[in-house]
């Protein structure tokens, strides 16, 4: 059922009360049941009954009516828990919202509280908050952010109006603004950012910080303008300078900050012992990140160094819920709430055998029940990429005297350029290569080098950016061209040319950002694709981050964007974009 302003009709509760009643049958009953019950934190044995997409009942009887529709679940060999809640998604990581949904959905995470970026971004607004709430008809329950601002330097921030930030902040769907990345233009006096945050907190809805190696005075400043959770803490110390704070304190673990475990040992050491304002997140890895589970696999960290069952399962369930305020609707196992529900083999094994969502049947017995399902994203707007124009070897001109060092996957500092760029081919001896960033219109680029990305990578072009400006990196400017005409003729994606070869590509026909592939299709596929980089030199933790950061001025110390190279520190534009 499509979540609404109120998501049940009044004659809908009219319903749901007949069957506690006892005057119409429940849709599933689940007998003898063993349930995590958070109001108690305990375990507790009782019948629960369904009706449509909500548990009606909960308690020691069974209903007075059935009929044949009424399944009736025998749950003597496993144990019940909420479903689970990802409050951080970034659903546009090469996979799509929709297929990201599925496949957390299928490991127990039918909860999906997602950046709204890039719809705000690409969609026009009437469309973007119907495809939202298009994807509130699947079984997964999908709640968006509001983002304050882009998290780079555009050539117009024309999207950012009042308009469009009223109606997403507004929306029922939305229930936080952030993350919050210009948090020092805030603090330096952006007012405008301000008001938005303060509409925030008059709607009564949380504010995401983003607010990594922050110190007490800025944690202290930060809360007096809204802010009231962050997930930047890198080791336990700052996790409890959060809580010592009044933070909501959320432990990341990702591929690029694979921090759970020793967050998890660190905090037990500095004497925490309680664990309910933390909540947790993966923070939008790339695909193959999640081959092992989403949520599940996070409960399985926290309960393997020794937290109890109920901070474990808490911190991606009841805690997430109540922090958002949907803990009427999500996080419990009680009346009133959506039938999102996970049957565990045991306690302390938290991938489902089962998963109910919104009352339908995800897993059963082990079983994977969701047949193929398409989404109409051609309806939005959302398609492949038709570009109409051209690149020409002539115009790849690498004069700059400056250019970018990789520090780490997603760190970026200037250095002084040691080789010849004038060239049309560099050595394989070094790890410098021509770097380009040209506008998805064609109408300006940035030429420089990168030092730190590979050294034997001759050709790669990807559509998949911070912006949806394509990004060209490689040894050999007539590979890097066929690379760029292989990602064009394909509609968007990401490809490698070796010699005027194709050897290795992903279709993103998506606006050339997403995948319409299921995620494991895309899984294989970034699987193949970022072994092929690491074997020509990439030796970073995570190359889908460092494409989707180049431009994301969040991050020291230089970023190329669509102005030009930028200073982050000093926040001015150092090198300047140049027209076509």
């Amino acid at each position: 059922m499509t979540e609404r302003i109120y998501r049940w009709t009044k004659k809908r509760l009219r319903q749901h009360l007949d069957v506690v009643r006892g005057e119409k049958a429940p849709s599933i009953v689940l007998k003898n049941a063993t349930y995590l019950n958070h109001a108690r934190r305990k375990w507790l044995k009782a019948n629960i009954w369904i009706a449509d997409d909500r548990i009606v009942y909960v308690g020691q009887e069974l209903p007075p009516v059935t009929d044949k529709d009424t399944e009736i679940i025998e749950c003597k060999n496993s144990v019940v828990v909420p479903g689970y809640i990802e409050h951080h998604a970034h659903p546009f990581q090469l996979y799509n919202p929709h297929s990201f949904a599925r496949y957390a959905s299928a490991r127990g995470t039918t909860t999906l509280i997602n950046d709204n970026l890039y719809f705000f971004s690409n969609v026009e607004k009437k469309k973007a908050l119907s495809l939202i709430e298009k994807l509130e008809e699947m079984p997964a329950s999908m709640y968006w952010w509001a983002r304050y601002d882009p998290q780079t330097e555009l050539q117009s921030e024309a999207h950012f109006t009042n308009s469009r930030m009223k109606a997403w902040l507004e929306h029922h769907l939305v229930v936080q603004g952030g993350e919050l990345t210009s948090w020092p233009k805030v603090l330096e006096g952006d007012d405008s950012t301000l008001h938005w945050m303060q509409e925030t907190s008059r709607l009564r809805k949380p504010i995401e910080g983003h607010l990594p190696g922050a110190s007490e005075r800025t944690l202290s400043q930060m809360a007096l303008l809204g802010v009231t959770c962050d997930h930047e803490a890198i080791n336990g110390e700052e996790a409890v300078r959060r809580l010592d704070m009044g933070y909501m304190t959320s432990l990341r673990h990702s591929s690029m900050r694979p921090d759970l475990p020793n967050l998890l040992r660190e905090m037990q050491e500095l004497g925490v012992d309680h664990f309910v304002r933390c909540i947790m997140t993966t923070d939008g890895s790339p695909p193959s990140f999640y081959e092992d589970g989403v949520m599940d696999k996070l409960i399985k960290m926290a309960l393997d160094a020794g937290l109890s069952d109920f901070d474990a399962y808490g911190m991606a369930t009841y805690y997430v819920a109540r922090y958002y305020n949907l803990d009427h609707k999500l996080g419990m196992i009680a009346p009133g709430r959506i039938a999102h529900l996970n049957f565990l083999s045991d306690k302390h094994s938290p991938k489902p055998i089962g998963v109910l969502a919104k009352g339908q049947w995800i897993v059963r017995d082990g079983i994977e029940c969701q047949g193929e399902e398409s989404f109409g994203w051609n309806d939005y707007g959302i398609k492949p990429l038709d570009i109409s124009w051209d690149l020409d070897e002539s115009e790849l001109h690498f004069s700059m005297p400056m250019g970018i060092e990789m520090v780490n996957a997603v760190i970026l500092k200037p250095y002084r350029i040691t080789v010849e760029g004038t060239v049309n081919e560099l050595s394989d001896t070094h790890d410098e290569s021509f770097f380009v960033l040209i506008d998805k219109n064609g109408k300006w680029m940035i030429n420089t080098m990168i030092k730190g990305f590979s050294n034997k990578i001759k050709g790669f072009a990807s559509s998949f950016s911070n912006t949806g400006d394509f990004i060209l990196i490689g040894k050999n400017v007539k590979d890097m061209v066929a690379a760029f005409r292989a990602v064009k003729a394909q509609g968007g994606g990401m490809a490698i040319v070796e010699d005027g070869d194709v050897i290795g590509s992903i279709v993103l026909s998506l606006n050339g950002a997403m995948s319409d592939k299921s995620m494991e299709g895309i899984m294989e596929e970034e699987k193949k694709f970022v072994s092929l980089l690491r074997e020509r030199g990439y030796k970073h933790e995570d190359p889908i981050y460092s494409l989707q950061f180049f431009s994301s001025t969040h991050l020291p110390y230089i970023r190329v964007t669509q102005r030009g190279i930028y200073d982050v520190t000093k926040k001015k534009i150092l090198f300047p974009a140049i027209m076509r």
